[in-house]
């Protein structure tokens, strides 16, 4: 059972909370004071509760002494429109994302399209709770992409359980129909740190955010994956200020968003590969702690650290062209950064734990010296 409560009093609140946990423990309660938190998220009710309608109870009905009734005869009558629900079009059509049918999901909202995979937000009726959803386009598209898109989907599930670390997006299912792929994953209301970045950000969360982006590169690596496209759209936000890692330890081709061909040519924007990477060189940990430097140097100025008008000056840059200096009230991270973006993974920081203790005491000397930010 899932109990929506709107009320401003703290007080009525922890009465009704308490009551509710001596009835039904296991119930989901979720406050909502309207005054001070404003209107609830488009997302908060899935499609099926907003064509239901949901039950509602009066404040006198909930202070009752027959509490446990009112409510056993709500989840009943819910129970009861949710079957006739499902059971009609409109409530089939509810399971549609794109083009794809998937059972036990309801659709909420388009959230992106990608050249290969669109990305919903949709609700699971076995836990109540939002996910994320990828669904790969079907053979229209390619003829051989459902194929491929399922086992780079059970590469990636099998990866982010074999890593088995809040470091890493939680996946929850993942399936095939004779169209469609898809994998359905934990959903990040904050979103990305690309999101975050599109406001200013204050050098200590700069600091702050980068060493978890390192502890969370150490469970990755510790797992003997390399994640190779690490950049802000990849580096998803949680409410407890950790961070978590998406689409990483795919095939080559797929691990940088710009695809790497047999013949080493190379598609798309490599502002955050190293220079091995963006040469088609052998990889190994350092070079997740170089395209690290890469969102450091963005996070405190805004730019990244290398621009050039096409894809190929850029890789050139990065191998070429001298560390850029930060601005100089930045000046105590610069030797830092000249770590992470060493042209030679010889004189890189080695390890993503050692950063992680790197950018940490930056970040203490930071806060000690009581420099503004």
């Amino acid at each position: 059972m899932r109990l929506l409560l709107i009320e401003e009093d703290a007080g009525r609140c922890d009465y009704i909370r308490e009551r509710l946990a001596s009835w039904r423990p296991q119930a989901q309660l979720t406050v909502h004071r309207p005054v001070s938190q404003g209107a609830l998220a488009p997302e908060f009710l899935a499609r099926e509760a907003c064509a239901l309608g949901a039950y509602t109870l009066s404040r006198e009905e909930l202070e009752r002494d027959t509490f446990a009734q009112v409510l056993v005869a709500a989840e009943q009558r819910q129970a009861l429109a949710r079957a006739v629900w499902r059971s009609s079009r409109a409530g089939r059509e509810t399971q549609r994302f794109g083009d794809a049918f998937i059972r036990g999901y309801r659709f909420i909202r388009r959230l992106a399209s990608g050249p290969t995979s669109d990305l919903f937000v949709g609700e699971s009726e076995r836990a109540g709770r939002l996910v994320a959803l990828k669904v790969a386009r079907d053979r229209q598209d390619e003829e051989r992409q459902p194929v491929d898109m399922f086992q780079r989907f059970l590469q990636e599930y099998e990866l982010a359980q074999r890593i088995n670390s809040t470091a890493v997006v939680r996946l929850h299912d993942l399936g095939v129909s004779d169209e469609h792929a898809w994998l359905v994953m934990e959903y990040f209301e904050l979103g990305d740190l690309r999101r975050r970045m599109r406001a200013s950000l204050a050098p200590r969360e700069a600091l702050r955010l980068a060493a978890a982006i390192a502890r969370s590169l150490a469970a990755v690596h510790g797992a003997g994956v390399l994640h190779r496209d690490l950049k802000p759209g990849n580096i998803m936000l949680r409410h407890d200020g950790s961070v978590a890692l998406i689409d990483f330890g795919l095939s080559k081709d797929l691990a940088l968003a710009l695809d790497l061909t047999d013949s080493g040519t190379i598609f798309g924007t490599p502002h955050y590969m190293s220079p091995e990477q963006g040469h088609a060189e052998p990889l190994d940990a350092r070079s997740d702690l170089y395209s690290l430097g890469v969102i450091l140097f963005e996070m405190l100025t805004g730019q990244k650290p290398y621009r050039a008008e096409n894809p190929m000056a850029i890789v050139y840059k990065h191998r070429k062209e001298p560390i850029p200096r930060l601005p100089a009230q930045f000046e105590a991270v610069q030797p830092l950064l000249e770590r992470l973006l060493a042209k030679t993974p010889a004189d890189r920081i080695a390890t993503a734990e050692e950063a992680a203790e790197a950018l940490q005491h930056t970040l203490d000397v930071w806060l000690a010296r009581g420099i503004s930010g």
